[in-house]
């Protein structure tokens, strides 16, 4: 027999582990089903088969003991995608080319589709597998999110508002700010104020890079909000809970302006005489 190097082996009864192995077109059969009823109860998960060839004896017995080692890979709330791919090459010893090119197949979104947290992922996983598994994963999350908010689903809709979130999640000092943050996004798009906020430009590759007054003349890409009113059309990074919840629960209040002080966090004003003032004091 021929197969990958882990395999994933859903939890049910033997009957349907055969009928899915054989949906993924491992040459098994009900025969098989009968002769792992003497052998043993096939793992549930990830399992590694190590050796692409083998025996078909050999193959079931590998059902019913191997267990995949696994490995932990975190994508850090505000991250962008094109980062998060080179750290899962490096982790997983996986190809980027390949990741990059899986991730386009399986989702037009350049960000925001993934959800950070740590994931446990099985090595010896395939490109496609890992990023089928990362991706099937959040979306399940991202439902459920919208479901315990709104009691439905709408992508759309629920994109919007993960752009947002990523404006948010660049922006925000801590969680405590995220709030504030959504009110002056939410404030200024009423005023049809341009949003002029450094952390939409920090994206893809830009993702740690201090955002300069060249950046800002020369980037002519939606996500530039000196430029182009609104938000952008696409989200900036990959989201938390907490700035999704800002984005969709902003505080109450009439602020337009925020600058970042001293020790990290950020003064926010509705006056721009106010504001200036505060940049003086943090320039000193």
């Amino acid at each position: 027999m021929e197969t990958s190097k882990v395999l994933y082996i859903p939890p049910g009864s033997i009957t349907k582990i055969i009928a899915y192995l054989h949906y993924k077109e491992i040459d098994v059969s009900p025969l098989d089903g009968f002769l792992l009823r003497f052998i043993g109860q096939p793992q549930q998960g990830w399992i590694s088969i190590d050796e692409p060839k083998l025996t078909h004896a050999d193959f079931l017995y590998k059902l019913t003991t191997a267990k995949a080692a696994m490995k932990d890979v975190t994508l850090i709330p505000g991250e962008t995608t094109y980062f998060f791919l080179q750290d899962l090459s490096n982790e997983m010893n996986l190809s980027l080319l390949e990741l990059k090119r899986a991730y386009d197949r399986l989702t037009p979104l350049k960000e925001g589709a993934l959800v950070p947290e740590t994931y446990k992922l099985p090595l010896g996983i395939t490109e496609y597998d890992a990023m089928k598994l990362l991706l099937n994963r959040s979306s399940l999350q991202m439902k459920a999110w919208s479901n315990k908010i709104f009691g439905l689903y709408n992508e759309h809709k629920w994109f919007q508002y993960v752009t947002m979130a990523s404006v948010i999640q660049k922006e925000a000092a801590s969680k405590k700010e995220m709030p504030l943050i959504g009110s002056v996004i939410q404030n200024r798009l009423k005023k049809g104020m341009k949003l002029q906020m450094d952390g939409t430009l920090n994206y893809g590759v830009y993702s740690h890079q201090k955002v300069t007054a060249k950046r800002i003349r020369n980037d002519e890409t939606p996500y530039n909000t000196y430029k182009y009113k609104g938000l952008p059309s696409l989200p900036v990074c990959n989201v938390s809970f907490d700035a999704l919840k800002a984005a969709i629960f902003p505080a109450k209040t009439d602020y337009l302006y925020f600058v970042k002080t001293k020790n990290g966090d950020h003064k926010f004003t509705r006056n721009y005489s106010t504001h200036l003032r505060y940049i003086r004091r943090v320039t000193k």
